[in-house]
């Protein structure tokens, strides 16, 4: 092949992810090609079944900042200083991320991050957008991409085709058709609870109706409701329930069952959602998978990156930002061996599948933390010692400021360092009484024990 910015690369799905890449390539020099499924987003309501907000933290932001959309979508944001609980009599406390001041996540708009990014590609004339065009397969050793459009089958070549279709994503498929070529392996796992969006509107005022700046959560055992807040006053919320007993969608299938169940463990939310069920009927049930897969590459000329490579559950408010980090690792690997693309390829999946796994796990982990352990005394006590040990200490995190807010560092090291942490933090509250923390040992015995 010939090295140089002469190769055509074809890119597959027009989501974050996929739109972020397509600009990062243009504006390394290389002609473009972006293929979506669905329609403009920018001329049509688009409703892809997911959730429309998302929490935007540090990885996200240096991946945004590499392509210069940093500042402008910083506009778009509220920041989350915390984890809003919210107890069963109505009472509330606030749970903060970190014990530094300037560490918080941020809710924003998927349509309009989305938006943004197709705005951004449409300054290069080197990249051009094709919507509704569906693929429904690629054939990865003559590098040609099939689409189904409204006026009929095409095809389209390229040198390299990047796959960012997504969960369901169709060139991850034709990866599996050739599973003994490639050896390759895939792995989906379906959490028993679903998840339903619903909405908290704008106070009269226009205002927020609850607190603005944190992450709403109601944490029942085996299930649970969030709440994010946006720009315009409102509130997107979603229940994360399982399917069948008490709490199970398939049990609340009427308006009067579902007002009795929010009156007995959601009571303080019921008067800001007037329209409850309406909102209720009308959202479907989605689905919470994890996707893992390897390899990510075929024939040093395909690859598939995002959630076609690695979907997890969104409990780590760190889909989005693994995705973008993917753009970001990416372009490190590009800037080491430009136009080497089997090389490129290679690396890319060699640096990224052991770290998605990763904060797959920690995803899984964090579902069962927000349900049912946000309330409990002894994990209530770790929060608070963490807490005390990031106000004191520069360089001490917790495993959720490590994933978070050290974007520096591999989603696997902070897993790995955070769950030792957990545990030896764990073992001192049930060793210790209040009175006998001593704040400044346990941070030395953490540094020898742990790092």
């Amino acid at each position: 092949m010939n090295h140089t910015k002469q190769e055509h690369i074809l890119i597959i799905g027009a989501g974050l992810c996929g739109t972020m890449l397509a600009i990062r390539l243009a504006q390394r020099g290389y002609k473009v090609s972006l293929y979506e499924s669905r329609s403009d987003m920018r001329k049509h309501q688009v409703d892809g079944g997911r959730s429309i907000n998302l929490a935007l933290s540090p990885r996200g932001l240096l991946a945004l900042d590499m392509i210069g959309l940093k500042e402008e979508v910083l506009q778009m944001c509220i920041p989350m200083y915390g984890r809003m609980i919210h107890n069963m009599d109505g009472s509330t406390r606030l749970s903060r991320y970190s014990g530094r001041k300037e560490d918080y996540i941020n809710s924003v708009s998927r349509p309009g991050l989305n938006i943004a990014l197709l705005n951004k590609g449409e300054e290069f004339d080197n990249l051009s957008l094709h919507f509704n065009a569906k693929c429904t397969h690629v054939d990865l050793e003559k590098s040609i991409a099939y689409f189904n459009t409204p006026e009929g089958p095409i095809e389209a070549t390229a040198d390299i085709i990047i796959g960012t279709d997504g969960a369901g994503s169709a060139v991850r498929g034709s990866f599996m058709k050739k599973t003994t070529q490639l050896l390759f392996n895939f792995s989906q796992d379906f959490l028993r609870s679903g998840y339903k969006e619903l909405t908290i509107p704008p106070a009269e005022n226009g205002g927020h109706r609850i607190e603005k700046n944190a992450l709403h959560i109601w944490p029942r055992g085996q299930f649970m409701m969030i709440a994010l807040p946006n720009l315009d006053g409102s509130f997107t919320v979603t229940l994360f329930h399982p399917y069948e007993g008490e709490a199970g969608f398939q049990t609340l299938n009427d308006e009067e069952k579902l007002l009795s169940f929010f009156k007995k463990y959601y009571p303080d939310s019921l008067e800001h959602m007037p329209e409850l069920w309406e909102d209720y009927a009308e959202h479907p049930v989605g689905v919470l998978g994890t996707i893992k897969c390897y390899p990510w590459q075929a024939f040093g000329k395909n690859l598939i990156m995002g959630d076609a490579a690695h979907a997890i559950v969104p409990f780590y408010g760190q889909g989005m930002n693994a995705s973008f980090e993917d753009v970001r690792v990416f372009d490190e690997i590009y800037e080491v061996h430009e136009g080497d693309w089997p090389a490129i390829c290679h690396q890319f999946q060699e640096a990224r599948y052991r770290n998605t796994n990763a904060i797959a796990d920690l995803a899984i982990d964090n579902f069962y933390e927000m349900q049912d352990k946000v309330d409990d005394e002894d994990f209530i006590r770790k929060r608070q010692l963490e807490m005390k040990l990031e106000q004191q200490y520069d360089d001490y995190y917790s495993k959720y400021s490590l994933v978070t807010f050290r974007p520096e560092l591999p989603y696997e090291e902070a897993m790995i360092k955070g769950r030792k942490q957990d545990e030896f933090l764990l073992e001192k509250c049930g060793q210790l009484s209040e009175e006998e923390m001593d704040v400044e040992a346990i941070y030395q015995e953490v540094k020898k024990v742990v790092w």
